[in-house]
């Protein structure tokens, strides 16, 4: 079962967070249990103090949602040991037409080399013309032949070489063997027989016949084996006896590991010409094989996005996922879907507001503790219901899912926003936690958001955001960057701005100074400051 990754946006607050965490216990409390919420950065301060404060661990950071090497439905032939026989082998290749080629791996499970059939043909080949074998295992001879030692005491033999030789006709046994570096094939000749014995060759191997106790007393080391196949059939056996170790190909190969993307393997796969592929896994053991043909219609990664509707705030790689809902509080935005899918888009100040209700709509009541993490939520996006975006029925499901929960919502109000204060981090830090892109009107944007008790502490820094603010305008080339200091006490927010001044002027008609201005009641991005400029801009 494939997971579905349930995701908020990049630099992801608390809303996204939570709402992200919620949907996927709803999804898998009524039966669908492939759901997992997941985060695409790290949590700020006062989204995991808010995850302390309920016992919940984070997320799952993920950086993308490109399609790799695991999303495929590759092979999983089965994975030969290096000291298999030929014979086994070419069974196990030829029985299924599915498999080109299959891996050979390691006694630990990682890659030894790869096996096709073309490899074993190209050996049977050589063979022909060259009938010398050696240290052929004597497990593995007998294995194949189907064969049994007949002399017991040559028991102790473990490998036997030599030119395969097939004894016939008994009148020319001299030009057939002369050497003992030889491999005697014969049938019921008691004479050939006594002269291999007599030579001392290797091994005699008697095909299809009984063999004389006279002969089994001679002294000697040659290992003498019978066996039910004709002699040529035996010869072709003796040459399968090898291990695959000995035919494999091992040099210059290409493998995958399973978190590879499909874009770089694509890449490497036009740039070679196997027709296998072996997959290994992080512990580089064999896994499986790839082929060409799995690349043309791979199997995406399915997601469904909390909290936002806009590309550039999404995960990476989205392009190559599947999207199966969209549940959201923002304005429509750019994100495009090849077949229909759910969307619920509701104008409430928290996404978590509009699961809150899904978990009624489903007849199901949250957990005391999944309570108290969404009202923290519905609290932190509505700026303890401050914010323009906050509606009468933020509030109702806020108190609700504190009543279920035991919790005070102004206790919450009070941990939440107190931990934004980041004395402890660096500006560049905090400019990045709740940090958004916009495109509006030919116009590139990034908007930074930090809620918190009091602005004029945070704004003693004012030097500090501004420098990282102007590193990272040159380096996105942003046209305008702000950054909000929004205020629970004040309700309103301190914006720190690099850009043209007269824009802020005409935008919010309020006379900056010194890249500075405090805007009163000003406290949501997405209702205030965005359509402020997308109305100037038009």
């Amino acid at each position: 079962m494939d997971t579905i990754y349930i995701t908020g946006h990049r630099n992801p607050d608390t809303d996204s967070v939570v709402s992200a965490m919620a949907y996927a216990a709803l999804k898998n409390a009524l039966g669908s249990r492939e759901y997992q919420a997941a985060c695409l950065g790290r949590l700020s301060d006062e989204t995991q103090a808010v995850l302390d404060r309920f016992g919940f661990r984070p997320p799952k950071l993920i950086e993308n949602v490109r399609t790799q090497v695991r999303d495929l439905d590759y092979d999983t032939p089965p994975t030969l040991s290096a000291g298999v026989t030929i014979s086994r082998a070419w069974h196990t290749i030829h029985g299924d037409d599915s498999i080109s080629a299959i891996p050979v791996a390691n006694e630990d499970g990682t890659l030894y080399g790869m096996l096709s059939a073309g490899d074993i043909a190209a050996y049977d080949m050589s063979s022909v013309r060259n009938p010398y074998v050696s240290d052929v295992p004597v497990y593995n001879l007998l294995s194949v032949i189907e064969g049994r030692i007949l002399n017991e005491g040559n028991n102790t033999v473990d490998t036997v070489s030599g030119e395969v030789t097939i004894a016939l006709p008994t009148s020319r046994r001299n030009l057939l063997f002369s050497s003992r570096d030889s491999i005697v094939v014969c049938g019921e000749q008691p004479e050939m027989i006594r002269h291999a014995l007599k030579v001392g060759v290797g091994c005699v191997i008697v095909c299809q016949a009984e063999l004389d106790e006279e002969l089994l007393k001679l002294p000697g080391n040659t290992c003498i084996i019978s066996t039910p196949f004709d002699a040529y059939r035996t010869v072709r056996l003796i040459c399968h006896s090898l291990p695959v170790s000995r035919v494999c190909k091992r040099e210059e190969l290409v493998c995958f590991h399973l978190d590879d993307y499909i874009d770089d393997v694509r890449e490497a796969v036009l740039q070679s010409r196997f027709r296998s592929y072996p997959i290994l896994d992080e512990n580089e053991k064999v896994v499986g094989t790839l082929s060409r043909f799995h690349l043309l219609r791979p199997r995406r990664k399915r997601v469904v996005l909390v909290d936002h509707n806009e590309a550039a705030q999404s995960v990476r790689g989205l392009d190559q996922a599947e999207i199966l809902e969209i549940i959201d509080h923002h304005r429509l935005a750019d994100i495009q879907t090849a077949n229909p899918i759910f969307v619920r888009n509701e104008p409430v100040g928290s996404t978590t507001t509009i699961i809150a209700g899904m978990y009624q709509d489903k007849g199901l009541m949250p957990t005391e503790k999944m309570a108290g993490l969404m009202a923290s939520a519905i609290v932190s996006d509505t700026v303890m219901f401050k914010s323009p975006t906050c509606t009468q029925r933020d509030v109702e499901v806020a108190q609700r899912l504190a009543r279920i929960a035991s919790v005070s919502l102004e206790e919450l109000g009070k941990q939440i926003f107190s931990a934004s204060s980041g004395d402890d981090k660096s500006a560049e830090e905090m400019l990045k936690t709740d940090f958004k892109e916009f495109h509006i009107a030919g116009h590139y944007l990034g908007v930074s958001q930090i809620t918190c008790l009091d602005s004029k502490h945070v704004l003693e820094r004012k030097d500090e955001f501004l420098k990282v603010m102007a590193d990272l305008k040159s380096h996105r080339r942003y046209d305008m960057l702000l950054l909000m200091l929004t205020d629970v006490l004040r309700e309103g927010s301190q914006i720190l701005f690099l850009g043209d001044e007269q824009t802020i002027e005409q935008a919010f008609n309020s006379k900056p100074t010194g890249n500075t201005v405090f805007l009163s009641r000003v406290m949501s991005r997405k209702k205030q400051v965005i359509p402020a400029l997308s109305a100037l801009w038009g």
